[in-house]
């Protein structure tokens, strides 16, 4: 009841259809467990969240993101920040740290980000949004049989583009919130290399279609950026995108709430799929390390 009654306090109101809500009246600098629990609330039906106008330093950004787990630094970029649970990025003109492909926060990882808070500090005149899609509704969308297909596989994804291949995890294509109990799809175009259980061949079909499926503009929400608004969203359902169609320089801070591991709506139902040694098998070779390391 608190946590319903300080809600209806604050101004909050949808973006699309789909996903994302902005909320007003609330200083996030000030924000402490009972906040925390209402924000949680919140974030459950909209997936992200944006607070314009809030006035977050280093230390009460880092202490807003501990209010929801624990922060970790990012294992993929060298930022040499004196708090490494805290990282900055600069862009300008389009070019610099811009996460231009879809994707959900290191799911390279054993234990994904659970959640990511950001703060832009500074932002151009036009261009440099954000999309964010809604991957709960890109499972539901998919027919019956689609679905059957990708709860019973598993895929592997990887820190290549960070130029850490090394850096491997595999989750399953269908997972279950820990909250919410709704499936959803967790395939990305930035971390996801391979389906586990096919050939390269068919992996390669699917995963083109559910990652360009998945970012449907039915299932997105674009959001025009003013400084000093805070963004959180949850990876566990959700994946976003930047446009680097902006002059001018961009700049953010970020903090990463990790860890739990992802949920299989069902188990994997085949063996993984490794061809014989042959000139194709070249495909298979860092499927194979992985599993061999396991």
């Amino acid at each position: 009841m608190a946590t319903a009654a300080k809600i209806d306090h604050w101004d909050v109101r949808r973006i699309t259809g789909s996903l994302g809500a902005e909320v007003r009246g609330i200083a996030l600098e000030k924000a402490g467990p009972a906040e925390a629990d209402a924000i949680r609330e919140l974030l459950t039906e909209h997936l992200v969240l944006f607070f314009p106008d809030q006035d977050l330093n280093p230390d009460t950004h880092i202490a807003f993101g501990r209010l929801f787990g624990e922060l970790e630094s990012h294992p993929n970029l060298s930022l040499d920040a004196e708090r490494p649970e805290f990282f900055e990025l600069r862009a300008k003109g389009g070019v610099g740290a811009i996460a231009d492909e879809w994707h959900s926060d290191l799911s390279c990882q054993e234990q994904p980000s659970v959640l990511a808070i950001l703060h832009m500090v500074k932002c151009p005149e036009f261009g440099g949004d954000t999309m964010w899609a809604n991957m709960y509704k890109a499972y539901e969308a998919l027919s019956q049989p689609m679905k059957d297909l990708c709860e019973g596989l598993t895929a592997l994804h990887d820190a290549h583009p960070h130029d850490k291949p090394e850096n491997m995890a595999i989750h399953p294509v269908v997972r279950v919130h820990p909250v919410s109990g709704r499936k959803s799809l967790f395939v990305n175009e930035h971390f996801t290399r391979r389906i586990v259980e096919m050939n390269h061949k068919e992996s390669d079909a699917l995963l083109s279609f559910l990652t360009g499926w998945a970012t449907s503009p039915d299932f997105t929400v674009r959001y025009r950026w003013s400084e000093g608004t805070i963004a959180m969203w949850d990876n566990r359902c959700t994946q976003h995108c930047v446009l680097s169609d902006f002059e001018g320089e961009r700049v953010i801070q970020r903090v990463t709430v990790m860890g739990d591991v992802p949920e299989a709506a069902e188990p994997p139902r085949y063996e993984p799929n490794i061809s014989p040694i042959s000139a194709t098998s070249r495909h298979d070779r860092q499927l194979i390390r992985f599993l061999d390391q396991r």
